[in-house]
């Protein structure tokens, strides 16, 4: 998989804060007596990457079902794309991507032959601003299938078929994409080809909402990182800050004469000016560490469940 083909090129500036793509406030859904979500409520800009992360049954598919409009909420006040997800029409659909953890469907069909045949539904859609659908071509170079693409459907592996999956979310050039569990199956080189392929989107101006278990990529393709628990947003902001919020301390790990030593301190920058000052050169395998996103999301998720 590679994205230099059709998407390229560092962010060079963040999306600006009055281009709000996703507005969710106090979003509440009952199934009969259980309350699943409690007053949620977040925005998402255009070219942001958003994060949502929280433990099984908090909520998280059904939040992204009200936003796509498959599942009608009990209450609150939903805007996706300047429209209510209730009320969203054909246009309104067309400007959305979405990915689901697996899709197993059209296994004789070829590759290219399934995109274009995707790819022609968008064609009315099209305008001077955004040109639908992607060019086949393109779109297989940019995840990687272009050596696939006369291959059935059903002949490919199951990395290759997760690429498709994308392919096939993205092939309307979607202002708003929706990724559950993007890169589930796919090997350490894949996933993180899929990541320059998620940052590309994002650089030119896709939204991108996702789920994911695994915390490392959500800390590294995140501009921000929603946690969801008990029913409500328990955290909201990027992966530093987060840290920051559940730790205001950082570890400080040095050696000196070959004995490891460790000291956890609110102020990392001035503890290792006077360790130099006190030892010089005989500090050795110096190491500054916050809490990492998985430490930061286990005691907030841990300190609600305690709290509750």
């Amino acid at each position: 998989m590679t994205t230099t083909h059709a998407l390229s090129g560092a962010r060079t500036s963040p999306p600006q804060d009055g281009d709000t793509v996703i507005d969710v406030r106090d979003l509440r859904m009952r199934y009969r007596s259980q309350d699943v979500l409690k007053g949620v409520g977040f925005t998402a800009r255009r070219g942001e990457v958003l994060v949502l992360l929280g433990p099984n049954g908090a909520g998280k598919t059904t939040t992204i079902e009200v936003l796509e409009g498959f599942r009608m909420r009990s209450d609150g006040d939903v805007t996706v794309l300047g429209t209510d997800p209730a009320r969203g029409d054909e246009h309104w659909r067309a400007r959305l991507g979405i990915v689901l953890q697996s899709w197993r469907d059209h296994g004789k069909w070829r590759v290219r032959e399934l995109l274009a045949h995707l790819g022609s539904y968008y064609v009315p859609y099209s305008t001077a601003h955004m040109p639908r659908p992607w060019d086949v071509g393109e779109l297989l170079a940019a995840v990687g299938l272009t050596e696939q693409a006369d291959k059935r459907v059903a002949t490919l592996s199951g990395g290759q078929r997760r690429r498709l999956d994308v392919a096939i979310g993205i092939v309307g050039r979607p202002e708003l994409l929706f990724l559950d569990e993007p890169t589930a199956g796919l090997d350490p080189e894949a996933r993180n080809e899929f990541h320059g392929l998620v940052r590309g989107l994002a650089d030119e101006n896709t939204t991108v909402l996702m789920t994911t278990h695994d915390l490392a990529e959500a800390e590294k393709l995140a501009d921000r990182i929603l946690i969801l628990a008990g029913g409500r947003i328990v955290a909201d902001g990027s992966a530093d800050e987060l840290s920051r919020q559940a730790s205001a301390e950082a570890t400080v790990r040095w050696t000196l004469d070959g004995r490891p030593f460790e000291e956890a301190t609110a102020e990392p920058t001035a503890f290792v000016r006077r360790l130099f000052e006190e030892h010089g050169d005989a500090v050795g395998g110096l190491e500054v560490r916050r809490a990492s996103l998985e430490d930061t999301y286990l005691t907030m998720v841990r300190e609600l469940e305690a709290a509750r």
